[in-house]
């Protein structure tokens, strides 16, 4: 199959962590593949908890993609080839940067499927995915299950101490899964705990 002439989209996939971010950008790439799409997956950098390599869900599902450290890089790979849809993981970590290149993109013709944290551990947004959610023509906002009541989880906490002093710091620079962080809702988020 060949790109369309016309614009792309920007789909964008959000939530806290254990939401089902990475499954769902996974789940709509092999979509596309079955469709018969050129599709090109972009993990950040700096997620390497299943290899530089990888897209990888908690639930264990996993795709092989290419690592990006910043968004030129990003933009260098999605660039290499005209792409039906273009899936990028852990969007958070390309900062800002991130919101023109996948404007440009969508313009072009691609569709974008962005997945990413939209909100830090102060529970203030983690830019670039508010910027893109309100771009995008569609956004799917998901939610975790609380670990402490089970009701829905909208946010997330760190449960470990380490050298981060500040929660933001530590959500930008440390990536971890269930042994470093826990969902929790509102009633049971504590920010600065």
């Amino acid at each position: 199959m060949t790109r369309q002439a016309a614009p792309g989209r920007l789909q964008v996939v959000t939530g806290p962590m254990f939401a089902g971010k990475s499954e769902e950008l996974l789940r709509r790439v092999r979509r596309a593949r079955l469709a018969g799409l050129t599709v090109e997956i972009i993990n950040h950098a700096l997620d390497e908890r299943h290899g530089t390599r990888t897209v990888a869900s908690h639930a264990g599902m996993s795709l092989p993609a290419r690592a990006a450290r910043d968004v030129d890089a990003l933009r260098a790979l999605a660039g290499r080839r005209p792409l039906d849809l273009l899936a990028i993981d852990e969007a958070q970590f390309f900062g800002p940067g991130l919101v023109p290149v996948v404007n440009e993109l969508a313009a072009a013709g691609t569709t974008v499927v962005v997945a990413g944290l939209c909100i830090m551990l102060d529970g203030h947004p983690f830019e670039p995915l508010p910027e893109l959610m309100a771009l995008a023509e569609d956004v799917t906002k998901l939610t975790a299950v609380c670990t402490v009541c089970g009701a829905d989880a909208a946010f997330h906490q760190r449960t470990v101490t380490g050298p981060h002093a500040d929660a933001n710091q530590a959500a930008a620079g440390l990536i971890g899964g269930a042994e470093a962080y826990q969902a929790r809702c509102r009633r049971h988020f504590r920010p600065g705990e």
